[in-house]
Formats: C-alpha cells, structure tokens, sequence
C-alpha cells in the first residue's frame, strides 16, 4: 500500500500516486531552497529540504557562514509520506501557501562522530520567512545531453523577511526583524541527483557547461531576478531579468538583454563583483560580494563523494555536524555553486540579495582556457 496523505487531496497530475511521479526518471526531485542574512556580512545562512521520490530518499541541510568557517547540519532519511516535510532535526512549514513558511532546526546531536568532537549540532534555529514580493514563476530550465534530458525544471523564486532565532557555534542570535532578509525558490523536475550514474557516451561532459549567473536582488519596494546561463560559446540557454514589485497589482518589468562583467579573484573562479547592463531598459547594476559561502562543500551539491542531495544513506536516518574552514573548502569549493551575500545597487537603489556564480570547464570570455584554470589578472 503507497497511499499517502497527500492523495486525499485534490492535487493530482497524473494517473498516479502522489508518491509516484508522472515521470520514472531516477534523477526527479522536488526541493526548498532559503537564504538569511542580516543585510551585512556579520553571517550568511543558506538551507534547504528535498524529497527524491524515485530515489526514496528526503534529505536537508543548513549552512551558516560565520566568520572564516562554515557551519552545517545535514540529515538524511528513507522517503516516507510525501506531505511529511521533516527528517531529522530540520522541518518546513508551510503556514500560508506563497506567503509564509516557517523552518526549524532542533537543537540536537550527530548519530556518528563529527569534527567538533562533542557530537553537539553545530547549528539550530527557529525562523518565520514573510514574502517581500509576489512569488514569481521562473523560466523552466531545459538541457538535453547527447539525448537524455538532464535537467528539466520548474521554479518559484521570492524576496521576503525572517524572525526568529538562530544559534550557531554556540552563539544565540536574535534575527532583526526589519533587517533580516533573504530569498528562496521551490524547484521541482529533473536534474542530476543521488549517486554518480554511469557515463556512457556522455563520459567527461558537463551537465551545466560554461557561466551560472542567479542574481536575486531585494530592494525597498521591489525585487529584480536575474538568470544568466551562458555557454562557452556564447549560448545563452536560459535567461531571465525580471523586476517585481512589492505591490503585486503593479505590471512586472522586462528589463531585456543583459551585458555582464564579472571581476573574478585572480587565480580563482570566485566573483568578487559584477556590472550587469541592460541597454533596452537603461539600466545599470553594481554588484559587490559581502561574503561566499561554499555551499558546494558539505551540504550536498555534488563535490562530495559521501554526500549527495538524493544519496541514500541506509535504512536508518543520518544527522551530522560539521564545522568547515573557509580557507580549506574554497579550492574546491570553487568548482561548484558559490553563494554570495552582495549588495546591489542602481539608479539610487540599494538592496541586498544572492549573488549566486558558477563557471563549469573552460570559459574563455573570462580568460579560463581549460576546466580548472583560475582567471588571469585584470
């Protein structure tokens, strides 16, 4: 018997079980992805909880940059009952659909050994997310590679506020209310999860080539989302530079085409700043990194080979801490997603948002020749 509580709402798509997917495809997953931060750079936080129906596996993870360390909690379990959001010490709240969630951490202890020693949870909160803007409909993201479709996605994205409580390496901090910002997205589809599969014919090739570009930025009364992947060779396939408005009876603007400049550390893959231009609309945005977060390292994004999101870790649920330094996870943490806290501003518009960057094997607009190669200095 799979029947889950989820069935006894009107919410189906498919000749199926809510637990089934219309789709067979291993890699379909279904996750919540946040950020907070105090609109400086005193910490950063970032988390998130995904369900891997075809792979039986939910997991979640948060990962609060604080100081020269990263500190992260991360737990995994056998896939239950789908309208279940918790495993472990983490659960999502969804007090008013679109509006609303609440998120938790328990304060708790590893169920293996951990580097702190003490098997203490490094990281626990209690936080309320408040949307900013309407939540938008994102442009679905599409690839295909040699054939098989490798990602094939659907997201909402938001500005909102946090309250609450967040304790990190021992430290109570009360979020302030009417500085405590963030973003978040729902995403759901295909994209490569769980454990490596096989190559194949599509040995060596990179499931997202070239420049990553995820730019949502939080202004007084309205929020701007802008997307930028862009191959090697110019490519762009999928786009978006949207602004939206507090006041959700107010028209979304199209701001057009963008022209970017990335100054990237030398000898690295790490943005320090971007100016994006958009010349259909006239407008100019300066974009300054506060703080990275190596989000690729620890948490689940695919750098580790023991932790993978959708990776199944036995029949029993898995919680562990881990406390990282930054200056010994940046090296590789630089190959994969890199999250920044940055501030945005333009035309006498300050705000704050994520300032999220990837470059994946050679990209030569910006002088990395090969798929290791740092950029050359400016």
């Amino acid at each position: 018997m799979t029947l889950s509580q989820w069935d006894d709402f009107p919410v189906h798509q498919a000749p199926e079980l809510i637990r089934h997917p219309a789709t067979s495809d291993r890699n379909f997953y279904d996750r919540y992805y946040f950020n907070m931060h105090p609109c400086g750079a005193d910490w950063f936080a970032i988390f998130g909880f995904g369900q891997y129906p075809n792979l039986g596996v939910v997991d979640a993870f948060v990962d609060v940059r604080l100081g020269d360390r990263q500190y992260i909690v991360r737990a995994s379990a056998p896939l239950g009952d789908r309208r279940d959001t918790s495993v472990g010490p983490f659960r999502v709240e969804v007090i008013e659909p679109l509006e609303r969630l609440r998120v938790v951490v328990e304060p708790g202890r590893s169920t293996d050994a951990d580097p702190t020693g003490t098997g203490t949870l490094p990281v626990s909160m209690d936080v309320t997310w408040e949307g900013h803007t309407p939540a938008i409909a994102e442009p679905r993201q599409f690839i295909r590679s040699k054939e098989k479709v490798v990602f094939d996605t659907q997201r909402l994205a938001q500005t909102g506020t946090w309250s609450g409580t967040l304790v990190v390496g021992g430290q109570e901090i009360t979020l302030p209310t009417d500085r405590c910002w963030g973003n978040r997205d729902r995403s759901w589809g295909i994209r490569p999860v769980g454990e490596p599969e096989p190559g194949g014919i599509r040995q060596g090739e990179l499931v997202l080539p070239g420049m990553w570009n995820y730019y949502p930025m939080q202004f007084g009364d309205h929020a701007i989302f802008y997307i930028c992947h862009e191959t090697d060779d110019g490519a762009r396939p999928l786009v978006q530079a949207e602004r939206v408005w507090c006041d959700p009876g107010r028209p979304h603007d199209e701001l057009g085409p963008v022209e970017h400049e990335h100054l990237i550390e030398p000898g690295t893959r790490v943005v320090r700043s971007s100016l994006l231009r958009f010349p259909e609309s006239g407008t100019e945005i300066e974009c300054v990194s506060l703080l990275a977060n190596y989000i690729s390292v620890g948490t689940g994004y695919g750098i580790d080979a023991d932790w993978r999101h959708g990776m199944y870790h036995g029949p029993d649920p898995v919680v562990q801490g881990l406390v990282l330094d930054v200056d010994d996870v940046k090296g590789i943490g630089q190959y994969g997603i890199v999250d920044h806290l940055a501030t945005f501003s333009y035309d006498g518009n300050v705000g704050y948002g994520l300032l999220e960057q990837g470059f994946f094997g050679p990209v030569h607009r910006y002088g990395m020749n090969d798929g290791l190669m740092g950029a050359p200095e400016v």
